[in-house]
């Protein structure tokens, strides 16, 4: 599974719109529209913000194993 399909299931989850979770996060929805369709990366410090506020780690958005 993708970053964005990662981030959609885990927004939806939670219950929120993309426009909760920007706020939430002090980013643009708009930004956070791209991260969800992959049409952008969030950089390094969103990652963390995302995982962070997700409770999940970045290898998880990010495909990677966890050891």
């Amino acid at each position: 599974m993708n970053l964005g399909k990662k981030l959609k299931e885990l927004r939806k989850s939670y219950g929120l719109t993309q426009e909760k979770l920007a706020d939430a996060l002090g980013i643009s929805r708009v930004n956070y529209t791209r991260y969800e369709t992959d049409k952008a990366r969030p950089d390094y410090e969103t990652l963390i913000l995302l995982a962070d506020f997700f409770d999940v780690t970045t290898d998880y958005l990010l495909g990677r194993k966890e050891y």
